[in-house]
């Protein structure tokens, strides 16, 4: 009889055991304790600005680079870099090793020409008055045939000599001028007002013209007062920059002004990085003209552009990590036919009732750095999910049950008062 009581009192304590547990798993679920920890804001209208950043360098509207056609010593240079030139100013005097010789010869060839022309002319003459003499005695008689066509044949000799002496005159004459016209570029002069931006050369250098090879580069020089911002622009971004577009470039050199500009010219050349591999890179250049000047500018300094693509004004907007992407499973992976088709991908935010959030898929627009446009799925005032990352991404499902920040509670309401 006591065994029995025994086995009585133990099935009762079991029985306690497991209502305990039941009431403790109930409040625990009640508390919240299987809940997931959100942050909330609040669909409103706001100002959404669309903006495409990219870095580059300040570049000058015209920049030239001036050479010497001839080679030679430098013996004069009558700028130094920063100066202001005026079109037509002299820069830089070389002293040519070879031409002063050249000039000569060639002076001396056309002399030469000039005598021989009139050598030419002289027994041109002298042929013609005998080839006169022979016609009239031919005509009386008084001169065989043979003769009188060796005389024409002597004066056809005498006339094409003479041509070919005006011919070598005229080559002689021409080759001088050249000499002549490569001589006086051995003064170089500025071919524009501007800026000298760099200065390679100093007086006693030794120079190669252009005429051998590439030639030396001598100087510089660049407008400065239209100046350009040329960045790169990824190739997912360059499509939505138009010419027109308003953009704001802070140069690294001084951060504390912001210069205004506008789109004029976007490449459609690519610039590709390391081609082949994983970092391959492709971005397109957008040329930036700044329409606002700054003293402090100068060729070559880096700097970062905000171009303006869009602006939209009093639309429905959430913050853009509040919106994600989740593919839809039950989608058909393949169409009649066997035809392999894509996941249905569609983008979905996590509305708020009381302690648990729903799915509701949306429609977008434009973003800026901090919300997204809203087109369809959402109005103003629903309460949105907006962290963490991970439990928007992964975690969170329809109807799940979740437990908010007391912080960001806060900042939901203030939002919806405003």
């Amino acid at each position: 009889m006591a065994q029995k009581s025994k086995r009585w009192l133990l099935w009762i304590v079991v029985v306690g055991v497991l209502g305990i547990l039941a009431v403790a798993v109930a409040l625990e679920k009640n508390s919240g304790g299987d809940a997931i920890e959100v942050r909330i804001d609040t669909a409103a209208l706001r100002t959404i600005v669309q903006e495409v950043s990219a870095t580059g360098k300040i570049e000058p509207e015209t920049e030239v680079k001036i050479s010497s056609e001839v080679s030679g010593e430098v013996i004069s240079v009558r700028v130094k870099e920063g100066d202001r030139v005026q079109r037509g100013q002299l820069l830089v005097r070389i002293r040519p090793d070879l031409l002063e010789t050249q000039l000569e010869q060639f002076r001396a060839a056309v002399r030469a020409a000039e005598m021989g022309v009139e050598i030419a002319r002289v027994e041109m003459d002298r042929s013609e008055r005998e080839l006169r003499r022979a016609t009239e005695l031919y005509d009386k008689g008084f001169l065989s045939k043979q003769e009188f066509e060796t005389s024409k044949a002597a004066y056809d000799r005498a006339v094409g000599q003479y041509q070919s002496a005006l011919a070598e005159k005229a080559r002689a004459a021409a080759s001088l001028r050249q000499a002549e016209l490569s001589f006086s570029r051995t003064a170089i002069y500025a071919p524009m007002s501007g800026v000298v931006t760099k200065l390679n050369v100093e007086v006693g250098e030794k120079v190669v013209g252009t005429a051998q090879m590439q030639g030396t580069e001598l100087l510089r020089i660049a407008n400065l007062d239209t100046m350009n911002a040329i960045v790169e622009v990824n190739e997912n971004d360059v499509v939505l920059v138009h010419i027109g577009d308003s953009a704001f470039v802070r140069v690294d050199a001084f951060r504390d002004s912001v210069l205004i500009g506008r789109v004029v010219e976007i490449s459609h050349s690519p610039l590709q990085k390391a081609v082949g591999t994983q970092d391959e890179v492709v971005n397109f250049q957008v040329k930036i003209r700044l329409q606002s000047n700054d003293a402090r500018l100068r060729p070559g300094m880096t700097c970062v552009a905000d171009i303006r693509t869009a602006r939209r004004d009093s639309v429905l907007a959430v913050p853009i990590q509040a919106v994600t992407v989740r593919y839809d499973d039950s989608a058909p992976q393949s169409q009649p036919g066997g035809t392999p088709t894509a996941k249905a991908a569609p983008q979905i935010v996590f509305v708020v009732r009381g302690d648990r959030v729903y799915k509701r898929q949306v429609r977008t627009g434009i973003s800026d750095r901090g919300y997204i446009e809203i087109l369809s799925g959402l109005r103003a005032g629903d309460v949105v999910v907006a962290g963490p990352y991970s439990a928007i991404t992964q975690t969170l499902q329809d109807s799940a049950r979740v437990r908010i920040k007391p912080s960001s509670r806060r900042s939901a309401v203030k939002n919806e008062s405003l």
